[in-house]
């Protein structure tokens, strides 16, 4: 793992800032290193199949987003196990099923998820270790109910920092295990080499220009790909400094980047930056240039993991001078397309730019479908698609664990990863209409995208957030179904937004079916589960 390696190179340096305290990769590095000699001797005494340079023994972590977490993850590897970080609000029954899904072996956890995870792991026969908190002096390792195993380990059991052996990760071996949402079934675990990890952190460290002096506040999950490569991850490869928060504030970011030492990089998704300006709007004037000129201080904002809306791009540079940066990625092949770093203006709002280094994009139709694509708008720009993004890198996932029929059909015969999601590029720059099986709209002949039609509502000022999707038609195929949420007292009639949209697109993506709703669902990345829309609001899907 190269970022273990950077990690050693840099002992000193602070690595995580978290509940108000500071730890190097030092502090780290030694803890994680006792945490990997216990790992060891379980998978001695039998790690759970199967088992080999690819799939080697798969450990859990759960913890926050704390030191404890980083402890986790880089236990995991030192012992030359599969890393599964699992979802800190997942209810038992999901965690179960990551658990005995990928056979682990164990799992670490920090103290406030031991009583939920304790009977788990009991039933499964995973061995349960407790992260004690980082800290100087005497460090204990502890295994929990389920093991015969109960022993402690001081800082002298171990190894120092300097000492941690890396040599247990090799670059084909699996790395790290990433469970999908499971919009189309049950959650597939992704599993990638430590090559991949690498060569995902290349790349991102290339296009956005990380460096050692990066500071990062960092209030995504960390079981998905956004928190844990793009924000966690690359800061480590770096031996840049990350700056956990429990959760997302808004007023705490405001307020951090008025302070020192100076934040570097914030990447969110789409509703954070709707939070940062709805907290904007509250504040006096004085309070709002405070804030305006510490968040300029950020060599870098990037929105992802959702489609950011182009009315809260706008609203977001015309506040900060900020024009945010948009990329496209996934669970199984990391991040494949960004807009340029620099120069910002050549940022387009709306697109995610072009392949990033190393990662071959193409656009492939639709075999089955005859169907004319929505006209595309005259810009003056050279059109290729719309198809099916497909993607070819170093940096793509190697399987679905134990899903092998899975894994095979994700792939074409050329060994280009089949997203699901539907594009244009214009001029060499992409732009995403939508996952194919729910974005994208088939009516009338025409094929809409979802996300465009967003889009163009979000401009209306009525309108706080939105979702559309297809809804069966008898005459169309498909008509336009939108569920609206409406900022408070410019509530609109059914007959006033649709006025209001023939006036600002054309006549054929106007919403035939719309429902009123006071939030839309999300979870935790930002995302709508338009499957689940389709079905408890319009009753199809």
């Amino acid at each position: 793992m190269d970022a273990l390696v950077i990690a050693k190179q840099n002992l000193d340096k602070p690595a995580v800032v978290a509940l108000g305290s500071t730890y190097t990769y030092g502090d780290l590095l030694k803890a994680a290193g006792q945490y990997a000699i216990k790992l060891e001797e379980k998978f001695a005494g039998g790690a759970k199949q199967p088992v080999s340079d690819l799939t080697g023994p798969r450990v859990g972590v759960m913890a926050g987003p704390t030191a404890e977490y980083t402890v986790g993850m880089f236990a995991a590897w030192l012992s030359g196990g599969v890393a599964v970080p699992l979802c800190l609000s997942n209810p038992p029954i999901e965690l179960e099923y990551n658990i005995t899904h990928s056979s682990m072996t164990a799992v670490l956890a920090s103290e406030q998820y031991l009583a939920l995870l304790a009977p788990l792991c009991e039933k499964t026969g995973t061995t349960l270790i407790k992260i004690e908190k980082v800290a100087s002096g005497r460090k204990r390792l502890r295994v929990e109910e389920g093991s015969s195993d109960n022993y402690t380990l001081t800082e002298d059991a171990g190894v120092g920092a300097a000492e941690v052996d890396l040599s247990k990760m090799k670059p084909e071996m699996g790395a790290l295990i990433i469970y999908t949402s499971g919009t189309t079934g049950r959650p597939k675990g992704a599993l990638h080499t430590h090559a991949g990890l690498g060569a995902q952190c290349r790349s991102l460290s290339e296009a956005w220009r990380w460096s050692s002096d990066d500071r990062i506040f960092h209030a995504l999950p960390l079981h998905h790909i956004h928190g844990i490569v793009n924000a966690w991850l690359c800061c480590v490869f770096n031996g840049a400094t990350v700056e956990f928060y429990p959760k997302f504030s808004p007023s705490a970011l405001w307020k951090r980047g008025q302070e020192e030492p100076p934040l570097t990089i914030f990447m969110g998704v789409p509703t954070m930056y709707s939070f940062l300006i709805s907290a904007y709007d509250k504040m006096s004037e004085p309070e709002q240039a405070a804030a305006v000129a510490g968040i300029r201080k950020l060599r870098l904002m990037i929105s992802g993991s959702a489609a950011c809306p182009v009315p809260i791009m706008n609203r977001w540079q015309e506040l900060t001078g900020q024009t945010l940066l948009e990329r496209y990625g996934m669970t199984e092949i990391g991040m494949a397309l960004s807009n340029p770093y620099a120069p910002m203006a050549a940022r387009r709002a709306g697109c995610v730019g072009a392949p990033l280094p190393g990662v071959e994009v193409r656009l492939v139709p639709n075999p089955d479908s005859d169907d004319e694509p929505e006209p595309a708008e005259d810009n003056g720009r050279d059109v290729v698609g719309p198809g099916e993004i497909r993607v070819r890198a170093p940096s793509v996932f190697k399987l679905y664990f134990g899903r092998e029929e899975a894994t095979a059909e994700s792939f074409d015969a050329e060994g280009f990863f089949c997203t699901g999601d539907t594009g244009v590029c214009e001029g060499g720059v992409y732009r995403i209409l939508g996952r194919t099986s729910v974005d994208i709209i088939k009516s009338g002949g025409f094929k809409l995208s979802a996300l465009e039609i967003e889009n163009h509502l979000l401009e209306c000022a009525a309108i706080k957030e939105c979702a559309v999707c297809g809804v069966p038609d008898d005459s169309l195929g498909e008509a336009v179904g939108l569920v609206v949420v409406y900022n408070e007292g410019l509530e609109m009639t059914d007959s006033d937004l649709r006025a209001w949209a023939r006036d600002h697109m054309a006549l054929y993506k106007v919403p035939k079916w719309i429902k009123v709703m006071d939030a839309i669902p999300r979870n935790a990345m930002g995302k709508v589960n338009k499957k689940q829309l389709q079905k408890t609001v319009f009753g199809s899907g």
